[in-house]
């Protein structure tokens, strides 16, 4: 089942609403109620494309009517827009931190832009700084104008009407580069030091989407070990019979998903799957690894420990030695 029509305008109004925080979320804020009422911020910049020399092209396809990759920066947060071509980039553990445990990171961004720095290369570092070898997806999203005021100008138009109108899908495209990365990593796992059946993904507001829908249509031996949720859709869904453990985190106010509900994760319960959700009473929409002031910062030390008591990654013994359950 793929998230589209009324589930995935949520999600996908989320990332609507991720581009237009993208200032405030760069300042290091979320997303909030009143930051979607409040005109864009000013301040966003070209910039050229960072250097990323680990990035392994996934071999996905070409989008020829998309313009030039692109980037942007505010306040030191890059962002891509018009990804035509898939890359995945790895960030492996320092020798001997290495747990077997892998995770591919899917960054929001609305379908539009990807939010390479909040939710990408720093989610990769934090997975690989805890011993998860992590693979950064910089997949292919929806073509936008080539000019950035015509980009800004065009996602205020899209969110004239308020997040709860937008109509977004699935990109093919980003869902068929999602499945690819999972099955490029489980293929090389042993030169990476990855058991490819502890491989999982982890996705941010759209990525979320992406994760979700690549869990819900994947066939039982291509589905991810696990599925990190953080900040997505939480509309009822059809749950596969051999669905992985969930792992969800979400603000309470959050203006695009935080009235939605649990229907995800009551799906999940009620197939009689593990299901973990972490609400929080503030944080709004797009806070990556936490905001300051509020108990978002948690969620990912709560996630590491999640794959520890689902035997994802090894637990220390009080004499220093390693073991899975």
């Amino acid at each position: 089942m793929f998230l589209k029509g009324d589930h995935v305008a949520g999600g996908l109004t989320e990332h609507k609403a991720r581009w237009f925080g993208v200032a405030v979320l760069a300042a290091g804020l979320a997303l909030t109620p009143a930051a979607v009422k409040a005109q864009p911020a000013l301040g966003m910049q070209s910039i050229a494309a960072p250097p990323d020399p680990g990035a392994i092209p996934l071999g996905t396809g070409v989008l020829t009517n998309m313009p030039a990759e692109s980037w942007f920066a505010y306040r030191g947060l890059r962002s891509a827009r018009n990804v035509s071509r898939a890359t995945l980039t790895p960030v492996l553990p320092a020798p001997g931190r290495a747990t077997g445990a892998a995770a591919i990171v899917l960054p929001g961004g609305a379908f539009r832009t990807l939010s390479m720095d909040l939710e990408g290369w720093r989610v990769a570092h934090w997975l690989a700084d805890h011993g998860v070898a992590a693979f950064v997806l910089k997949y292919r999203l929806v073509s936008t104008p080539t000019d950035l005021a015509a980009f800004k100008a065009q996602m205020d138009a899209m969110l004239a009407h308020g997040a709860n109108h937008l109509d977004l899908t699935q990109p093919t495209q980003s869902l068929e580069d999602a499945r690819a990365a999972l099955r490029f990593v489980r293929a090389r796992a042993g030169g990476w030091g990855v058991d490819p059946h502890r491989v999982g993904v982890l996705g941010f507001s759209a990525g979320a989407i992406t994760a979700l829908n690549l869990t819900l249509s994947a066939p039982p031996t291509e589905a991810p070990a696990f599925l990190g949720l953080i900040y997505g859709p939480m509309t009822p869904v059809s749950v596969p019979p051999d669905a992985p453990p969930i792992f969800a985190a979400l603000a309470a106010d959050d203006p695009l998903f935080g009235h939605q509900g649990f229907g995800v994760i009551e799906s999940w319960q009620s197939a009689g799957k593990p299901v973990e959700l972490h609400f929080y009473e503030h944080g709004g929409h797009g806070f990556g690894l936490g905001v300051a002031g509020t108990t978002t910062t948690e969620w990912s030390a709560s996630f590491i420990e999640w794959l520890h008591t689902n035997n994802f990654i090894p637990v220390q013994d009080p004499r220093g030695e390693a073991s899975r359950k």
